[in-house]
């Protein structure tokens, strides 16, 4: 079972439910069945300092994937720490599923180019 905790601290409405399962339904056609996801909705400033602090650029974003285990094997019974998908609504607006599934491959361990951007287009449909 893929566990999906989610925060909002941008200060908007956001679609909490409709957002967790559409990354249970990807992490699920990926592979994935069993796992931990944090996913965060944040504001502009906080996106711009989470995005300076880790990649050293200096500018707000969509989304920022913070990976933990991905796809690694474990050991036995320790639990699938999947990572943090953070997003920001005030860059998205209503747009937010392409960004989501973005962060998630990211997530699983997926680099940008075309095996990617099929992928993307597979759950964005």
């Amino acid at each position: 079972m893929i566990s999906v905790e989610v925060s909002n601290r941008s200060g908007v409405e956001v679609e909490e439910e409709a957002a967790a399962e559409l990354a249970r339904h990807v992490l699920a056609g990926e592979g994935v069945d069993d796992g931990e996801l944090g996913l965060h909705f944040v504001g502009p400033h906080e996106m711009r300092t989470l995005k300076r602090e880790h990649l050293g650029i200096d500018e707000v974003t969509d989304v920022l994937s913070f990976p933990i285990d991905g796809r690694d094997d474990l050991a036995a019974g320790l639990p699938r720490q999947l990572g943090d998908a953070v997003l920001c609504p005030q860059v998205i607006g209503d747009a937010w599923r392409e960004p989501l599934v973005h962060g998630l491959l990211h997530l699983l361990g997926h680099d940008h180019g075309p095996e990617m951007e099929a992928r993307e287009a597979r759950w964005s449909a």
